[in-house]
């Protein structure tokens, strides 16, 4: 399904249509039918990944009980404990990156909190932060000790060049070539 094609109709539609949309993805959420289906796939004590909405993100879990309408896990990463939808896990292994085809404004659903970015700030100095928080118009960007509110059109992502060299791959195809002082004479 191609959820950036999804957006941009769904930036077309009325606010009523919208509402009337809503309204219908709930009841399916709702769906026993389809609840049960996950539950089917899902054995406690089991690795699973599951989406947070707030964060725009997965988080990789344990699965600790089934309920009837949400499943207990533990994230592996910090050890919290979460009650979350069956709708939010990804049985699938879903790539849920919503991102345009061409570059346009970054919107909430193209960052995540942990994300880098940069921004000009009122006085047009460039600033580069980690997303600390997604909110409803903005995102809290922490930017050395001072938290900032940007809105999302004013951020760009930052590719972190040593994250992907220590990743070992590249973003580009091509070899990596360190130029020394003496050879760029």
């Amino acid at each position: 399904m191609n959820y950036t094609t999804i957006i941009e109709e769904l930036g077309k539609a009325s606010l009523f249509d919208l509402y009337r949309l809503s309204a219908a993805i709930h009841n399916q959420l709702e769906d026993p039918t389809r609840i049960a289906a996950v539950k089917r796939n899902l054995r406690v004590g089991q690795t699973l990944r599951w989406f947070d909405s707030s964060e725009n993100r997965l988080h990789e879990a344990k699965l600790l009980r089934l309920n009837r309408t949400r499943a207990e896990v533990q994230n592996l990463a910090d050890g919290k404990y979460w009650n979350v939808l069956y709708a939010t896990i990804d049985l699938e292994g879903r790539d849920v990156a919503i991102a345009p085809h061409q570059p346009r404004k970054m919107d909430r659903n193209s960052v995540k909190v942990g994300d880098n970015v940069a921004f000009r700030d009122r006085h047009g100095q460039e600033r580069f932060g980690r997303v600390l928080k997604l909110n409803p118009k903005t995102a809290s960007v922490q930017v050395g000790t001072v938290r900032w509110r940007v809105g999302y059109g004013l951020l760009v992502p930052v590719i972190d060049g040593q994250a992907v060299a220590a990743a070992d791959h590249l973003a580009l195809p091509g070899e990596w070539v360190e130029i020394s002082e003496e050879e760029d004479d």
